[in-house]
């Protein structure tokens, strides 16, 4: 069983930043890559960033030069470091790992910027 423990969300006022990390234990053997996607209200989930297991990355272009996604191998963490957030970046954010014995998604954590 695999289990993702997501910490560091919260409330930020706009230009502020975050840092959000999802650690993934249990039985994994391999990790193949790993991502943040984000559910707005009303809205369907998106993907925010993604990061293999080489260390190659993309982001949505709402994401691209605001944020940056990087990972711990050796702890089995991802990273997703937020800058200049706006209200529009208010959602859920959600940690997803792909590795060999499938897919696990995070609890989720709350992202509000706000004033």
């Amino acid at each position: 069983q695999v289990q993702l423990v997501e910490s560091g969300g919260g409330l930020v006022q706009p230009g502020g930043s975050l840092r959000l990390s999802c650690a993934a234990s249990g039985n994994i053997f391999s990790i193949y890559q790993m991502a943040w996607y984000r559910q707005a209200p009303g809205k369907q989930r998106e993907l925010v960033a993604v990061i293999t297991s080489g260390g190659s990355s993309n982001y949505a272009d709402s994401a691209k030069g605001r944020f940056t996604i990087s990972r711990d191998n050796a702890k089995n963490t991802v990273y997703l470091q937020m800058n200049s957030l706006q209200p529009e970046d208010t959602a859920v954010y959600y940690c997803n790992v792909l590795h060999s014995r499938g897919v696990n998604w995070g609890q989720g954590t709350q992202v509000t910027v706000s004033s």
